[in-house]
């Protein structure tokens, strides 16, 4: 018998099963002719065991080298004369865990807002910090990754005034690194352009982007637009949460006007850009909502951007937290401190559509007090480190893989949806399938006169799911005429 027969009465078809089939549930057609159940298959998520990094830390930050498919993570090592330090990290995807190489240190005084980039034109990492010794002024340095080793070159200061709220971006468009900080001496927001050279750095002019007491700075690369995206408390403008465009152009930076996406106090900003929706993500403590954890999607058009509208990933007050896009399941990651929970370490996911994002439960990834939360996906062993501090564990730098759930549908598009089982089949029968402009009559809850769509997992839904299948039209609680 052929997989796939012909036509019976009324529209219906004959093919043979692939797998148990139910009565009433939707069927898609395979490449070999049989038919399936719409269905979703896949992983649950991990999350790793606890690494030591160092005894003692503060202002960690992560980034992934892909060159050397390795993640760096930079701190200050407060068991170590606060020290700025470094030490390179990799995944072993077997059992969810990272080993790290023998820390070296890149600036041998004390090192406050310490922040990692990768600069992928010159396959370095750029590490900025505020430099603590007879000055708090702001410097950069280049590292080279090698194997499970990462040496620097000297650090040069970008600025000789006070700094606090280091963050760096690389912009991928112009092959330049952004630093954004507060000005302590001005008290102001500012910005300059850093190139990397061999294992050296230099500094544009410093542009200011923001006249006020600018605090709680996050920045993010916006690679559809070819721009970077700055989000900041405006102690200027009632603490409103505040983003602005920022354009670079051989070794300066121009800015667009400052946009407001939150309208009370706002702090501990952090961003990710998703490439599949080509959308900011803008994460924030929301003082005008309880403090509690909040995010909005952000797009960029020329020298601005514009939001959608508010949705909270924990509901309750956060603090200290990191973002991070994971492009294999083209998800959002957020990581942070959840003060409705003891301060522990928590992680959700979150799933981008239009200017809207949804998310799953948080899940904890360390049952203690965290702080100083960075994170970094690796694209190679296609996992997410997040770094933190330890309470649990005597303030230790510590290291977790999270990896988060995957679901893949066998539905890919309109074209393999085919119609509904007109009964139950085991596998390998041959299963009648209700198929255009017939009617299915072993459905149940319809609405009379509503479009349906078919659900990823099977199901039906009256709102389109990703990909958008158009089941048919219900003519009563228990019929739906096939789409035609």
């Amino acid at each position: 018998m052929k997989a796939f027969g012909n036509i019976t009465r009324d529209g219906q078809v004959r093919a043979i099963a692939s797998g148990a089939m139910t009565d009433g549930k939707a069927v898609i057609v395979n490449s070999d002719g049989t038919v399936s159940v719409v269905a979703e298959t896949g992983t649950a998520e991990a999350i790793g065991s606890p690494v030591t990094i160092t005894q003692v830390n503060s202002y960690i930050s992560a980034v992934y080298d892909p060159d050397n498919q390795k993640v760096i993570v930079a701190y200050k090592d407060t068991s170590n004369s606060d020290y700025g330090t470094a030490a390179v990290g990799t995944i072993d995807t077997s059992d969810n865990s990272i080993s790290f190489g023998t820390p070296t240190v890149f600036n041998s005084t004390g090192s406050d807002y310490v922040y990692i980039t990768y600069d992928s034109g010159s396959d370095k990492v750029v590490i900025a910090f505020r430099y603590v010794h007879t000055s708090y002024d702001g410097r950069a340095v280049v590292g080279t990754v090698s194997g499970n080793s990462i040496s620097f070159g000297t650090p040069a200061q970008f600025t000789s005034n006070d700094v606090t709220y280091v963050v760096a971006a690389y912009d991928a468009t112009n092959n330049k690194t952004v630093i954004a900080y507060k000005d302590q001496g001005n008290s102001d927001g500012r910005a300059v352009v850093a190139t990397v050279s061999g294992t050296s750095i230099s500094f544009g002019t410093i542009v200011q982007f923001d006249s006020s007491d600018s605090r709680n700075i996050s920045i993010v690369y916006d690679s559809n637009a070819g721009k970077v995206v700055i989000n900041y408390r405006d102690r200027g403008n009632s603490d409103y949460g505040t983003s602005i465009v920022g354009t670079v152009s051989g070794t300066s930076i121009s800015f667009g006007t400052g946009v407001v996406f939150n309208q009370a106090t706002t702090s501990y900003t952090a961003a990710a850009y998703d490439a599949n929706s080509q959308k900011i993500v803008v994460f924030f403590r929301d003082g005008g909502n309880s403090n509690k954890g909040t995010a909005i999607v952000g797009t960029v058009s020329g020298t601005s951007i514009s939001f959608g509208s508010e949705t909270l990933f924990e509901d309750a007050a956060v603090e200290d937290m990191f973002a991070a896009y994971h492009s294999g399941v083209q998800k959002v990651i957020i990581a942070f401190r959840d003060d409705g929970n003891s301060g522990h370490g928590t992680v959700a996911v979150g799933t981008v559509s239009g200017t809207s994002i949804t998310f799953t439960t948080p899940s904890v990834f360390e049952a203690a007090s965290t702080a100083w939360i960075g994170a970094a996906y690796d694209a190679n062993a296609d996992r997410v480190v997040i770094v933190y501090r330890d309470g649990g564990n005597s303030n230790a730098g510590t290291a977790i893989v999270f990896k988060p759930a995957t679901i893949s549908t066998n539905l890919t598009s309109s074209e393999n949806f085919i119609g509904f089982s007109d009964g139950a089949f085991a596998d390998g029968q041959s299963a009648v399938i209700n198929t255009t402009n017939t009617i299915d009559r072993n459905q149940s809850s319809l609405t009379a006169g509503q479009t349906l769509f078919v659900q990823t997992d099977g199901t039906l839904g009256e709102t389109a799911d990703s990909p958008s299948v158009t089941a048919g039209t219900a003519i009563s609680a228990t019929e739906i005429i096939v789409k035609g």
